[in-house]
Formats: structure tokens, sequence, C-alpha cells
């Protein structure tokens, strides 16, 4: 019986793809054992367990580069996660570990890499993380999304799996006609799906109350915008105001995104590792607005690595309350743009990411 580690998390760009390689190990191994490793009070403590795994918590945190006097308390938690990091692998004996970046993977792969536990790091980003950096001298296999990534990592360790996405993710004829449906829309309307993530991105959503009187006097357009439940309440005011255009559909949260991803026209996103695979696997034409909070600017990185291959249009996060919706309208008027950026940004889909790393774990286990 295969037993196997899967450490990391903070994030769902760390959670769905630790959660695609799970699936993929019970696919290949039905009666394999995994244990999860995440941070106390993260986003993965109630994701893991509802997809039908164990996960252990550690007291990790991570580093306040603003209040250096902050880290005193955040180097405690460190030490005290280096020790049961170390009973866990002590205890649970597994075969191999799996980082996927996040704060609980440093801990977690350094202790198995001490007891000699043969470990993989999966790399989400263009721009390696600090953690993956640290750790990638005693790993014995780095699954990147990016090519390039030798700049970061030791060259004879690197494999180009790509991230794995949510399995659940089609486009097709029946769920764009589903879809028109479901979210209330015209399809004889050019649609743009805009999201800011899970939690809502301040700079997207401002950046379209902007366009309201430009978005009105589209009536060939309509947009489904994800706004995000930190930023619901307030947008539900305008809409009670009748400040919102009819035309444009306002959800805090969207469920169905093959029906959203099936709809859309034209996606204007953050640029995270996990979203733009998606894109890529899905071959959808997007702007890009690279988040300025994310760590040493990754998502930057991210997409200016599509835009190197004309597979993706980039604004920036100052830019964008003042260009945004003029870039998105024109482009998603253009047809012929729209179907040079879908062609490219398909040329970079990497398939069957999560069997390509289990199959890197048999290499490691054998």
């Amino acid at each position: 019986m295969k037993r196997i580690i899967i450490s990391g998390g903070g994030t769902g760009g760390h959670i769905f793809p630790a959660i695609s390689i799970a699936n993929a190990v019970k696919e290949r191994w039905p009666d394999s054992d995994i244990l999860f490793v995440g941070a106390e009070d993260r986003m993965e403590m109630e994701r893991v367990p509802a997809a039908g795994y164990n996960i252990i918590g550690l007291p990790v945190a991570g580093f306040d580069r603003q209040h250096l006097l902050k880290n005193f308390s955040v180097l405690m938690k460190l030490l005290k996660s280096m020790r049961k990091a170390k009973k866990i692998i002590s205890d649970f004996k597994p075969d191999v570990a799996v980082g996927v970046g996040g704060y609980a993977s440093g801990p977690t792969l350094k202790a198995a890499a001490a007891k000699k536990v043969p470990t993989l790091l999966q790399e989400q980003n263009s721009y390696a993380g600090v953690t993956n950096k640290m750790l990638a001298k005693k790993a014995a296999t780095i699954c990147v999304a990016y090519e390039g990534m030798e700049k970061f990592f030791p060259e004879g360790k690197i494999v180009l799996t790509g991230n794995p996405c949510r399995q659940d993710l089609v486009v097709s004829e029946k769920n764009r006609q589903e879809g028109y449906v479901h979210f209330g829309l015209d399809p004889d309307k050019k649609t743009i799906l805009m999201l800011g993530g899970s939690l809502g991105a301040r700079t997207l959503n401002y950046s379209i109350t902007g366009a309201f009187p430009k978005l009105s006097e589209a009536d060939d357009l309509q947009v489904i915008w994800q706004c995000g439940k930190y930023y619901y309440k307030e947008m539900q005011q305008l809409q009670a105001d009748g400040e919102i255009p009819p035309n444009v559909h306002l959800f805090d949260f969207i469920s169905r995104m093959d029906y959203a991803y099936s709809v859309a026209d034209l996606i204007i996103s953050r640029a995270g590792a996990g979203s733009i695979s998606e894109f890529s696997l899905l071959g959808k034409p997007v702007v890009l607005v690279p988040s300025p909070n994310v760590a040493e600017d990754h998502q930057t990185s991210n997409a200016r690595a599509l835009v190197d291959k004309g597979a993706a249009l980039m604004i920036s996060d100052a830019e964008a309350p003042d260009i945004l919706f003029d870039k998105a309208i024109a482009v998603v008027r253009n047809d012929v743009e729209l179907r040079s950026l879908s062609e490219n940004i398909t040329k970079l889909a990497q398939h069957d990411s999560a069997k390509r790393i289990v199959d890197e774990i048999r290499k490691i286990i054998e």
C-alpha cells in the first residue's frame, strides 16, 4: 500500500491542485493512504475534509515583512510546526511527501527530507515561491507549469507537467445554451465574464462601477460579474439604488463555472496560476489584471509569460480603473483578435497534469 503525504495550501490556488493530485493517486492506487498537512486556520482545513481526505494542521504562519517585531511569535509557531511535522512523518511513515506551496509545506517537506523520505515539489507559478526555492535542493523531482524555471531550480530535477485543474470544467454547446438560461442572458449578445476570485478584487470591482455609463450604452454586450463575498453587500446596494445597468449581472460567487466559461466570449481576471491553467485548457481569450498584493509580484510574471506569446492581454492594477473596460469592450467586439488570443492560449495548455505528476510520484517510489 502506497502512503503519501501532500502538504501546502493557504489559497484555492494551492488547494485545488493538491486535491487533484490526491484524486489521481487514488485512481492509480485505490488502496493508497493519503494524509494532508495544512496550516491551522486556513481554508484547507475545511476544503480537504470536504473532498474526503484526512488533514492535520500545523500552527505555522507567514512572516510579517512590514512589522518585523511581530515575527517573534511567527518563529515560535515555526519551531512548534517543525516538531509536529517530525512527529507526523515518524508516525505516518510516508513513501513520498508532495509539497504544493503554502506555509505548511516548508516544515513538512523539511522534516520528510531529514528522515530520508523522498520529496516532490509542485510549483504553480512562473516565479518560484520562497518555500519551494528553499526545498528544491533536497527534492527528488520538481513539477512546474511554465518553461524557463531553471533560473530557480536545478535543471535536472525539473519536469514540465502544468497545473492540475478542476476536472469538472467542460466548455460545450449544451453548457453554453444552459448557461444563457442559468444566468438570464441574451444569446445574441457578446458576453464578458469578470472574475475577482471567491473573495473578490477591489480594483476589478471599482473598474466596472466606473464603466457603468459605457456599459449601459453598449446594447450589444452583457457582463457576468463575480464581485466576491467581501464586496457583495456594497454592490447589492448599488443594485438597489438602480445604478447597475440591466446588461450587467451581479453575483457574489459563481458555482457553475462550466456554464460561465461556456458563455464567455472574453474573460477579465486576476493572473493566478490555477485560473490561467483553466483558461489555457478551455482556450478562452482573457484580459489579465495581475494582483499587486502577492509575494514576489508573481502574478505579473504569470501574465507576462502569456502576453509574450500573444496568448493574453495584460493591464496593470494601477491602470485598470481608467482603461480596463475600454480595452475589454474593444476586444470582445473584435472577432479576429478573440480568435487569435484563443488559438495562442490553447497552444500553452498542459493536459492531464495530475496524472503526469502521479507518474513522477511512481518513478520516485519505485
